[in-house]
């Protein structure tokens, strides 16, 4: 079916091999412009690097410090908190980014992708980026595609990113969004319709009238939770809102650069989608989606009904407004409307609220403009410059660890203990009487979509690479427990993998929170050995219902995951996980496809895999399979042995075969599939993706 698009037009323009989409091939081989890592994925990622015998990035790459600072008490101490904690992990990377040149913004500098859309995309562009939410991009028009550290360390090495060709889902908005409505609502309307799962494998394009009436940040919005639909990317066509946007953030020049060929910016007219979503903005409700799932939407109007029916808590303790997807100087300004309404009519809070600006720019403009008085005069914690609560890193205190609560979030992703997303007051509610004796109801939220006085650029946190970086020492201390070196895994000894025993039968969603939890592991994404004591922890064991604790197969007695993996592999026996349906989703933290590797792991068998997950196990050496026939994952049991054959001959698009003995003597044999291609069966070979690039540098050096 053929089409064009600027998801086509602008990847096409970065490919080095990139056949029209009309064609499907299996894999776009591209070339990315730019690379952006965060702190907790950077230190892996700038491992590997090291580990590859390159001595600077080959495409420019910036590292972000936004992952691991904590919410406690508010911004500044925080931060000083933040940096004092993690000085060593800092060091490493501030000495890292300088001796291979890349880019390093520093702590208190922002959230990743709110940096990203304030300095460096640009319409028509290609980037990846070591987080899931980098399409954030994507409200400017760009491909930005969130990937395992692995990917960027191919590219950072000049390695063509290998992407199996998209499909393309298209969403026409009609109207014009307005009152209570924000650009958040749409993408939680579309996830709603299309599920966490309904975007894998595609790209979003978001076309039609209805978009003149968003904002820039407002479509950056909608393009970031695309991750929660596992969707590769998302965007929307270049417009008079981007350059405004990029005009305002003194890039006035590639709005004037992109409007010369914006005819190639925008889907044509018989352009023709894999699948068609209308909105009509105007009609569109606000929507609350969750708790514990991206995609359970809910309009407003029936949630109080949803709350009562599903018994969640009425009472809301925290309100937490901001992340890397609502933390713009819009999103500030609308929010403190409402906050001096309340203060105007002597409204006293009954839940606590938190604000997080998005970045140090967003920060100082929103103080000088007095939102941070506004906020904080109505009892408000303004945090730090980072994602904070959005990826666990919020020391509660109000309530007691497995308390029953409900928060509401401004935020992207709500899994089980990582968000509890339990709203529970319905819009147009009036309020009880207040001060002067008067019912009291809202007005609609107003705000700036632009600052009217400019940015306020605030400190300067960026660290650009030095003239001399051969002099620089990358600081990593043997005896640290937050940073290690890598070590190579092992490569494939050449035999069919026998009487393998299964590490844990996993029961539904297992996300990448659940694989390698965050919150207090976030210190150790340095350290593979550490943070390897946390795999699959949150995953539920189909056998007993039960988190942590799986059957150790050889001593029958039940243990944590963890342990029982690495008793496996001290006895040199590789294992398996056979898990469910879009295995993976969430996060893109290779660490889940890191701390399998190293401990032993060889195959993870499920129904589906989501798009990032499956990748980040085939550069870690791990065979990622799924069920031929996806019922297949009923017919295994927990305590089954396993062999995997057909590796002798493993080749794309051939089938491999599972042979499974039961403890109870009968056995079968179950057909699984594969993605791999030729160039990933080598990596299979080797050991990793890593493995194979090192000798490869190592035999040109030799040359």
């Amino acid at each position: 079916m053929a089409r064009t698009s600027p998801a086509a037009l602008a990847t096409s323009s970065s490919a080095q091999t990139c056949v029209p989409l009309f064609l499907r091939p299996c894999l776009c081989s591209l070339s990315p412009q730019r690379v952006a890592c965060q702190d907790a994925t950077a230190q892996m990622a700038l491992l590997q690097f090291m580990s590859a015998g390159m001595d600077t990035a080959a495409v420019p790459t910036t590292v972000h410090c936004d992952h691991l600072i904590e919410a406690q008490v508010g911004g500044v101490k925080d931060l000083e908190r933040a940096i004092n904690i993690n000085r060593e992990v800092y060091d490493f990377l501030a000495t890292a980014t300088a001796k291979y040149g890349l880019g390093f913004w520093k702590p208190g500098s922002g959230i990743i992708h709110q940096i990203i859309l304030e300095n460096y995309a640009f319409p028509g562009g290609l980037m990846i980026g070591t987080d899931s939410h980098t399409p954030n991009a994507g409200g400017l028009g760009m491909i930005a595609c969130g990937v395992g550290g692995a990917d960027a360390v191919d590219v950072m090495a000049d390695i063509p990113w290998e992407l199996k060709c998209p499909k393309v889902i298209g969403v026409n908005l009609t109207g014009k969004i307005g009152g209570w409505t924000t650009p958040k609502d749409v993408i939680l309307k579309v996830a709603g319709i299309l599920t966490v799962k309904g975007g894998t494998g595609a790209i979003v394009e978001y076309r039609g009238p209805g978009v003149e009436s968003l904002s820039c940040t407002g479509m950056a919005t909608i393009c970031n939770m695309g991750a929660e639909i596992g969707a590769t990317t998302s965007l929307f066509p270049f417009n008079s809102r981007m350059v405004d946007y990029l005009k305002a953030t003194k890039r006035g020049q590639i709005a004037d650069y992109a409007k010369s060929f914006s005819h190639n910016l925008q889907a044509d007219k018989d352009a023709e989608y894999d699948q068609n979503i209308e909105i009509n903005l105007s009609e569109l409700e606000p929507h609350i989606n969750g708790p514990f799932t991206p995609d359970l939407a809910t309009p407003l109007s029936k949630f109080a009904s949803e709350v009562k029916k599903n018994g969640w808590p009425e009472e809301l303790k925290v309100g937490l407004i901001g992340s890397c997807t609502n933390s713009s100087y819009e999103d500030m300004t609308r929010s403190a409307s409402i906050v001096k309404q309340a203060a105007d009519h002597g409204l006293d809070l009954k839940s606590k609220f938190t604000v997080t600006p998005g970045s140090e720019q967003v920060r100082a403009t929103i103080a000088r403009d007095g939102l941070i008085d506004s906020f904080e005069g109505a009892g408000g914690i303004v945090l730090a410059n980072a994602c904070g609560p959005c990826i666990g890193q919020w020391d509660r205190q109000d309530v007691k660890k497995g308390e029953v609560n409900s928060i509401i979030t401004s935020y992207n992703r709500n899994f089980t203990g990582r968000n509890d997303a339990n709203p529970a007051t319905p819009r147009l509610c009036r309020l009880p009487p207040i001060s002067d004796g008067k019912p009291f109801k809202f007005e609609d939220p107003s705000g700036y979509e632009l600052p009217p006085k400019g940015y306020d650029p605030g400190q300067d946190t960026f660290q650009p690479p030095p003239e001399d970086r051969v002099s620089v020492q990358v600081a990593v201390d043997p005896k640290s427990d937050r940073l290690q070196l890598l070590q190579p895994f092992k490569p494939w000894d050449g035999k069919t993998p026998t009487d393998l025993p299964i590490l844990i039968k996993v029961k539904g969603k297992c996300t990448t929170d659940h694989i390698s939890a965050g919150g207090p592991w976030l210190k150790y994404r340095g350290h593979l050995e550490n943070i390897s004591q946390n795999c699959l922890i949150g995953a539920i064991n189909s056998e007993n219902g039960e988190a942590n604790k799986v059957k150790n197969q050889l001593t029958g007695e039940f243990g944590g995951v963890p342990a029982t993996a690495a008793y496996y592999r001290e006895k040199g026996i590789k294992w398996v996980v056979i898990g469910d349906s879009n295995y993976g989703e969430g996060s893109s933290r290779e660490h889940a496809a890191l701390e399998p590797r190293f401990l032993g792991g060889l195959a993870i068998i499920v129904r589906s895999f989501a798009r990032i997950h499956e990748t980040n196990l085939k550069k870690q050496g791990m065979l990622a399979l799924t069920f031929a026939n996806p019922e297949d994952y009923e017919r295994v049991r927990p305590d089954d042995r396993v062999s995997i054959l057909g590796l002798e001959s493993f080749a794309p698009g051939k089938n491999l075969t599972l042979a499974v003995k039961h403890s109870d003597g009968t056995s079968e044999e179950i057909e699984l599939a594969h993605s791999f291609n030729e160039g990933q069966i080598e990596w299979f070979k080797a050991g990793s993706a890593l493995n194979l690039m090192a000798e490869k540098a190592k035999a040109r050096a030799s040359a």
